[in-house]
């Protein structure tokens, strides 16, 4: 095999490999003796086919198959030769082959950046953490209390107040014209609980069983239904049955009833469950801090190819965002190395459909102005630069994922789901790219992990408000960019994958269209 560099520009390779005739020849006959073992034809005995005959009735199918390998294992022998680490799969273009003659073929490549991580030691971040505040208990137990509330029906009439319990049926208006979605019949509502939108509730408080008002409102600007938001409507109410809480008594026979020893015991799991949130929080607030750090003290050229193909992912994200229905699976690490690039078991109608696809993404990017343009291929740059520094300190430290520790993961997220616990699992273990899905954010989180432990790391006691307030220009870090690629993307373009959800669920307005949130 010879192999000529032709190009070395940037992080691009391109080589011309010539691979002579008689090794091509050798493993030719090689697998034509293994398929002569296999194959069966009238008049011969399993496996006494001539290799003439096999070679004459096998012979092109088997060429092809033989080039693809030999194309495959000399493009794989060439990058190492040359001590090649591809960023993305080489784009390979047969130029000459004749039967009997040696194959020529060319090999563009982007090769991985030379990166030189800093000195972690000299990164300095804070890391904030919150108390968790006795009355802070008190108030998430007072919340359980109300959840456990049963309520008895009230027979004598009197004007329902706040803090009863209303059974209603309602049709709405939409600027004057009816609206099925703002439809509900037998909709509990707790007056007080500000569950419907602002100024529905205040309205129906005076009423009596049987009584039919008019309530007038306007859904918030920021109403995560578009089609909503901002709009005035007016629903006919009518109370069908009033009924009044019952006091819950917070102490032991209260805790017992929800599986606890003791109402000590559930103010403890309820500590503990809120140190935790407060925990998560301080984590994603310093890592987001630390990947902050650690873009602006390394600058290496990107790959191109990983640019764009993460470009491409923002104005997707974009794309499904503007009311489409998109089914999202677990294929949200950073880490963009292994996609696949065989397309061949793909269907008619699922090209068709990939095509509307990008003609849609197009069709958004062409929307975006050219500052909208500079602002999300910077994000793009951003995150391919941190996915591979993280990549390249975990492959220098011997960093890795354990099997157990994706199991762990595996029947984790399999116990999000009740009942299908099973059927997640195996959904997992037969799908490698879903189980790649769970070993990113684990390698992340070990890297990251990693760096702090060098870090200068800075502890500083804050409110739980200020804990869980939005970080100013928050960090676009590896993982959680790829499910809200830009703030001012989610402000601008798209709604959350939450209000997509919503639009979803059209038909149950007495609990969405009618309520304050979903």
């Amino acid at each position: 095999m010879e192999i000529t560099e032709t190009n070395s520009s940037g992080l691009i390779r391109e080589y011309k490999v010539v691979v002579a005739a008689k090794d091509i020849e050798q493993k030719m006959n090689v697998r034509l003796a293994e398929v002569q073992g296999m194959v069966n034809l009238p008049g011969f005995r399993p496996g006494k086919v001539p290799l003439s005959l096999v070679k004459k009735r096998f012979g092109p199918s088997v060429m092809g198959e033989v080039l693809e390998q030999v194309v495959q294992d000399s493009s794989t022998q060439a990058m190492s030769e040359r001590d090649v680490r591809p960023a993305l799969q080489p784009k390979i273009e047969i130029t000459k082959f004749d039967e009997g003659a040696d194959l020529e073929y060319t090999m563009k490549v982007e090769v991985m950046p030379e990166i030189t991580p800093v000195d972690f030691s000299s990164i300095e971040v804070e890391r904030e953490t919150a108390e968790v505040a006795a009355d802070e208990v008190e108030k998430a137990l007072g919340r359980i209390a109300e959840q456990q509330q049963q309520t008895n029906k009230v027979e004598d009439v009197r004007p329902v107040k706040s803090g009863d319990v209303v059974v209603i049926d309602f049709t709405g208006k939409l600027e004057g014209k009816d609206d099925d979605r703002l439809k509900g019949e037998g909709a509990r509502l707790a007056l007080g609980s500000n569950s419907f939108i602002a100024g529905f509730e205040d309205q129906v408080v005076g009423a009596k069983v049987g009584e039919t008002r008019e309530v007038k409102v306007s859904f918030p600007e920021d109403y995560g239904n578009a089609d909503l938001a901002g709009k005035e409507a007016v629903f006919t109410v009518e109370v069908k049955e009033l009924h009044e809480p019952i006091p819950v008594e917070l102490n032991d026979e209260f805790a017992k009833n929800m599986g606890f020893d003791g109402l000590d015991s559930v103010k403890k799991a309820i500590r503990e469950q809120i140190e935790g949130e407060y925990k998560q929080a301080a984590r994603t607030r310093v890592k987001r801090r630390l990947l902050d750090k650690l873009a602006d003290a390394h600058s290496f050229e990107v790959p191109e190819g990983m640019l764009e193909a993460e470009y491409e992912a923002i104005v997707k994200q974009l794309a499904d965002s503007e009311g489409h229905d998109h089914a999202h699976d677990h294929d949200h690490d950073h880490d963009h190395h292994g996609h696949d690039h065989d397309h061949d078991h793909h269907d008619h109608d699922h090209h068709d459909h990939d095509h509307d696809h990008a003609h849609h993404h197009h069709a958004v990017d062409e929307k975006l102005s050219d500052e909208e343009k500079a602002e999300y291929r910077g994000i793009a740059e951003r995150r391919v630069r941190l996915g591979l520094l993280l990549s390249e300190v975990g492959r220098m430290n011997n960093i890795t994922v354990g099997e157990d520790e994706v199991q762990r993961a595996m029947f984790q997220e399999a116990s999000r789901y009740p009942g299908q616990e099973r059927q997640i699992v195996e959904y997992f273990r037969s799908n490698p790219q879903a189980q790649a899905s769970l070993r990113a954010p684990l390698f992340e989180d070990k890297i990251i992990d990693f760096i702090l432990e060098m870090a200068k790391v800075s502890e500083k006691t804050v409110t739980p408000e200020e804990l869980f307030k939005p970080i100013e220009e928050e960090g676009e870090d590896a993982s959680s960019e790829k499910k809200k690629p830009a703030k001012k993307a989610a402000a601008k373009k798209a709604k959350s994958d939450d209000d997509a959800k919503a639009e979803d669920k059209p038909k149950k307005p007495a609990k969405k269209a009618a309520a304050k949130s979903e």
